[in-house]
């Protein structure tokens, strides 16, 4: 068995992923992103993985969709600044302060 250093749903469960894909987004925006009517008409998981399972075009989009939304947004966010440090005045008079 060779190691997917370079795949990174490798370790992935498709279940997993629309699990993830469902509490962050829901079935009405995952339906917006990738048009199929297992995520429009009475969506569910158990459907939805029985449809990707064997339409190999639908899994692939759903998980381009995982990588887009939930991989992409929490790299960015590690790398956004959160804001300058101040150092707190440990000092009772601050010297450079006018009163």
């Amino acid at each position: 068995m060779t190691l997917q250093q370079n795949n990174p749903l490798h370790g992935l469960t498709l279940q997993f992923i629309l699990e993830t894909l469902e509490k962050q987004l829901g079935f009405e925006i995952m339906s917006q992103h990738v048009k199929i009517n297992c995520f429009t008409s009475e969506p569910s998981i158990k459907s939805s993985l029985k449809f990707l399972r064997k339409t190999p075009w639908a899994r692939e989009k759903v998980e381009q969709l995982y990588l887009s939304i939930i991989k992409t947004p929490a790299s960015q966010k590690a790398k956004e600044p959160t804001g300058a440090f101040v150092w707190p005045d440990i000092t009772k008079d601050n010297p450079n302060k006018k009163t």
